[in-house]
C-alpha cells in the first residue's frame, strides 16, 4: 500500500482478492489483446492476408505489458487503445501493422466489460450459493425451534427460528434466478465498427456481407460466448449494465434485511455473529459484543443501492450511436458495484457460516409475551365448557390490560396465568394452560414451511450446484 495515496476501501478492507483480479488491469488488457488476436485469425480464417508469424508473435506477448509504456502512450495520444494498440506493436513489429484492423475502439472496451462482468457475476452465483447453503443448514437446526414472532417490533405470534432463516434464503433464491437470468441472457457486441454499421469490415471483406457476419460469429465462439446483441451502436446499450447492477442492487437489499434482522436479534441476546477470541466491541466499553460484521453490511448495502442509479442515469443519457458521457462513469460504477456486492456476500457468508442461536433467549422471550397469546385458546375452551363468551372476553381484557400495564410500571413478570387461574369466571386448570401455552403448538406452519421449503426448493438447487458451495469466508477486518 502506498500510504501517501487514496486507495478504495473496497480494495484495501471489503472486496476479496479474487473479485479484486477480475477487474485487475492486467485482466483488462490482457483481454483486450485476447480480442486483437481473435480478431487476426478470424480475419485470417475469412482470407485477408495475415500470417502465421503474426498470429504467433501476438500470442506470443498477450501477458507482457509495458504499463509504463502505455501510459507514455497514452499521454501523447489522450486515447487509452490506441495507446495499448501501440505498447503492443511495440513488442509485435511483424503484426504491428494487422492489430485492430477493422475495428473500433469499443471493439476492445465493451467486450472487455461483458466478458468481466459474466465473470464477476459468477464469482457472485458462487458467493450467493454459498450463503444459501450456510443458511439452509441452520434452517435444518432450528425448524422447530419457537421463537417470538415480531410485527413493528412488537411481540406477535410465535413462528420458529428456522422459519426466519428460511424466508432470508427465500429472498436470496430470487435473487440467484436474477443473476441467472443475466448471466445467460448477456451478449457480446461483436464487431460492428464506429456506428455499429460493421462498414469498415464490410470493406475489409470487397461488400461480402457473409463474411462479415461469419467474422462477429468467429470471435464470439473464440471468446466463449453464444451470441452478439442484434443491433447496437457503436457501444452495446448501456441497459446492460443497469440490469447486471440492478440485480447486484437487488442483493444488497437481501443482505440489509438480513443484517438488520439480525442487529436487532443480537439485541434481544437471541442470536450472536461470529466474535473473534481478542476482538473488542468498543474502545471505552470492554464488555461490548457489537454486531458490527452485520452494521458493516448495512453500510455497503446502502453505498450499492445508491450506487445503482449510476448505470440507470448512464442508459438514460445515450446521444444516438455514440457519446462519451458514459466512460468515466463506467470506469468507478461497475467495478465498485461488483467489489461491494463482494464484499457484502463475503461477509454475510461468515456470519451464516458462524452465527449462534441461543434457544434459551428465545424460550424467555416467547414467556414473557405467550400468556397474552394464549388468550383466545383459553377463551374457546371455556365457551366449549359452557361459559359466556363476552364475559370471558371482557374478564380476560381487564386482566391483561392490568398485567400490562404492571409489568411496564413495575418490572414485574407476566402473571396473567395466574390471574386467569385465580378468577373463578374461568373454568380452566393449570394442566389445561399447561397444555394450550406449549410453544411449539403456537407455531402453526412454520416447522412443516420449513421442511417443505428446504426438501421442495433449496435443496434440489444446491444438489445441481454443488461445485459452488466451497467459496472462502475469509473477511480482512
Amino acid at each position: 500500500m502506498n500510504h501517501n495515496n487514496y486507495e478504495s476501501p473496497l480494495s484495501g478492507r471489503y472486496a476479496s482478492p479474487e473479485m479484486q483480479r477480475i477487474f485487475s488491469p492486467d485482466e483488462k488488457f490482457t483481454t483486450w489483446r485476447r480480442l486483437w488476436v481473435a480478431l487476426a485469425e478470424a480475419e485470417r480464417e475469412l482470407g485477408l492476408p495475415i500470417t502465421d508469424e503474426q498470429i504467433e508473435e501476438l500470442r506470443a506477448h498477450i501477458d507482457d505489458i509495458d504499463y509504463e509504456l502505455a501510459a507514455k502512450y497514452e499521454r501523447e495520444v489522450r486515447h487509452d487503445v490506441m495507446a495499448h494498440v501501440k505498447a503492443y506493436g511495440d513488442v509485435c513489429p511483424t503484426a504491428k501493422g494487422i492489430i485492430h484492423l477493422g475495428a473500433t475502439s469499443c471493439y476492445v472496451g465493451d467486450n472487455t466489460d461483458i466478458i468481466i462482468m459474466r465473470r464477476a457475476m459468477l464469482r457472485i452465483r458462487k458467493l450467493l450459493i454459498s450463503c444459501i447453503a450456510a443458511l439452509a443448514d441452520l434452517a435444518e437446526a432450528h425448524k422447530a425451534t419457537p421463537a417470538l414472532a415480531w410485527t413493528h417490533f412488537q411481540a406477535a405470534q410465535p413462528t420458529t427460528a428456522g422459519k426466519r432463516v428460511a424466508i432470508w434464503i427465500q429472498d436470496l433464491m430470487m435473487d440467484l434466478e436474477a443473476l441467472d437470468f443475466q448471466i445467460s441472457s448477456l451478449k457480446m457486441l461483436g464487431c460492428r465498427g464506429t456506428t455499429g454499421t460493421a462498414a469498415s469490415f464490410l470493406e475489409l471483406f470487397d461488400g461480402d456481407h457473409e463474411k462479415v457476419k461469419r467474422l462477429e460469429a468467429i470471435i464470439t465462439e473464440k471468446m466463449g460466448f453464444s451470441a452478439c446483441y442484434d443491433v447496437s451502436g457503436q457501444t452495446y446499450s448501456r441497459k446492460v449494465d443497469y440490469n447486471v447492477v440492478s440485480v447486484l442492487c437487488g442483493i444488497a437489499q437481501s443482505a440489509s434485511k438480513f443484517a438488520h434482522d439480525i442487529r436487532l436479534l443480537s439485541h434481544l441476546k437471541e442470536v450472536d455473529e461470529p466474535f473473534e477470541p481478542g476482538q473488542i466491541g468498543s474502545s471505552a466499553m470492554a464488555y461490548k459484543r457489537n454486531p458490527m460484521r452485520s452494521e458493516r453490511i448495512c453500510s455497503l448495502s446502502r453505498y450499492l443501492i445508491a450506487q445503482a442509479a449510476n448505470p440507470a442515469y448512464t442508459a438514460a443519457t445515450q446521444w444516438l450511436e455514440r457519446t462519451l458521457d458514459d466512460s468515466a462513469n463506467k470506469r468507478l460504477s461497475i467495478p465498485e458495484a461488483f467489489l461491494t456486492a463482494d464484499g457484502i456476500l463475503t461477509l454475510y457468508l461468515n456470519i451464516a457460516r458462524g452465527l449462534t442461536f441461543y434457544p434459551a433467549m428465545m424460550k424467555r422471550h416467547l414467556e414473557e409475551e405467550l400468556p397474552f397469546m394464549v388468550t383466545e385458546n383459553i377463551l374457546m375452551l371455556c365457551v366449549r365448557r359452557g361459559g359466556d363468551r363476552q364475559v370471558l372476553h371482557e374478564a380476560i381484557r381487564r386482566h391483561s390490560v392490568a398485567v400490562a400495564k404492571n409489568m411496564k410500571e413495575t418490572g414485574a413478570d407476566n402473571d396473567l396465568f395466574k390471574r386467569i387461574l385465580a378468577d373463578t369466571t374461568f373454568n380452566i386448570t393449570e394442566e389445561d394452560i399447561r397444555l394450550l401455552s406449549d410453544p411449539i403448538l403456537l407455531t402453526g406452519r412454520a416447522k412443516e414451511q420449513t421442511e417443505e421449503y428446504l426438501n421442495g426448493v433449496v435443496r434440489p438447487m444446491l444438489a445441481a450446484n454443488a461445485a459452488f458451495l466451497d467459496a472462502d469466508s475469509t473477511i480482512n477486518v
